[in-house]
């Protein structure tokens, strides 16, 4: 499985397969999530951009691209995360 598929969580990987099977209309499948097609919009975006952070991680430590996935998940603030990574650097003596 190519790297980015890990940082995939169950829930994405169910909107995946439901998109897939809707045959990627993002109309059919607000109908059947029952919610508006700006939400179902704005949830694959989300997953658009968990597959771009971690093509960009490339090369970046897991705790890091954790981080910045649950940046894009709504779960930690960018200011906090800047900081979590800041922090993280200088404890491995990147310092950067």
């Amino acid at each position: 499985m190519p790297a980015w598929t890990t940082w995939l969580a169950e829930e994405d990987w169910g909107f995946v397969h439901r998109f897939l099977l809707a045959s990627g209309s993002l109309k059919a499948l607000a109908e059947e999530y029952g919610i508006s097609y700006p939400t179902v919009r704005a949830r694959l975006d989300r997953l658009i951009e968990k597959v771009r952070a971690s093509d960009r991680s490339e090369g970046a430590d897991d705790f890091t691209k954790l981080v910045r996935m649950r940046v894009i998940d709504g779960q930690v603030a960018p200011a906090v995360a800047k900081e979590i990574l800041e922090a993280h650097r200088r404890s491995k003596g990147d310092g950067k």
